[in-house]
């Protein structure tokens, strides 16, 4: 067991070296925390313009706008991660580390542990930064929770369907448009809202929307968006896998 932690910890140092070197990475990790301070100064004064000059209430869309938050954090660390795998796969750095004394199963579960790692308590921390509402801890946790495994999964799209890093930004922008139906469904009345629950970003957002309006059945979504996003990256991890043995 200490074999195996002083090993991760060797990976953690490795990963975290190539963050520091690459500059566009570096400012990956730290916009989550800009926006929510954007939000928190920002959104409360459009708010108030809105209000003098068309009489429009932004306040009860507060949480609408904070589910970007909710999305964008796991995503930037998927894109950091998808992108160190793209950089690795690109220097043959993977193939060197299956002949470590890991196993190849345990090399991809820490690749998929330290996003979601990452994600959880930087989702909570970016909220309470952001400010415009009162901390619900449920609604947070449930953010934070069920958006955590997007970031996974992020970073295995991008590490298994794109070729180098140029066509790793092509896709990041791509697939980056998959939050825009789960932010969408906000404006879909119920019972066809649940359409929108073909994309997963939509589960983790309808349980803080839930959660935040104090309804305490929306867990249930957070254990759909776990299911959900748990098979993804069952799927996805095979597919990376079939993609470096080639």
């Amino acid at each position: 067991m200490n074999h195996d932690a002083g090993r991760f910890r060797a990976l953690m140092t490795i990963d975290t070296r190539s963050v520091r070197r690459d500059s566009m990475l570096r400012w990956m990790v730290v916009v989550p925390v800009i926006l929510a301070l954007i939000t928190r100064y920002a959104l409360p004064a459009i708010d108030a313009r809105l209000t003098e000059r068309f009489d429009f209430d932004l306040a009860p869309y507060y949480p609408l706008v904070l589910s970007f938050l909710i999305l964008m954090v796991p995503q930037f660390f998927g894109l950091v991660m998808g992108f160190l795998l793209l950089d690795q796969r690109d220097d043959q750095t993977l193939e060197t580390l299956q002949v470590t004394p890991l196993s190849p199963g345990q090399l991809v579960a820490y690749r998929l542990a330290v996003p979601v790692a990452l994600s959880v308590p930087m989702t909570v921390i970016v909220l309470a930064l952001a400010g415009v509402l009162p901390f619900e801890w449920p609604a947070v946790a449930a953010g934070a929770l069920g958006g955590a495994l997007f970031a996974p999964c992020y970073a295995l799209v991008l590490a298994t369907f794109a070729s180098n890093k140029v066509q790793g930004f092509a896709l990041a922008k791509a697939t980056g448009i998959l939050v825009m139906p789960a932010i969408a469904a906000w404006f879909v009345p119920l019972p066809w809202q649940f359409l929108v629950g073909i994309v997963p970003t939509y589960w983790p957002l309808k349980a803080y929307w839930i959660l935040q309006a104090g309804h305490p059945h929306g867990w249930i979504y957070v254990l759909i968006a776990v299911a959900y996003f748990g098979g993804l990256m069952l799927w996805l991890s095979r597919r990376f896998d079939r993609r470096i043995r080639s």
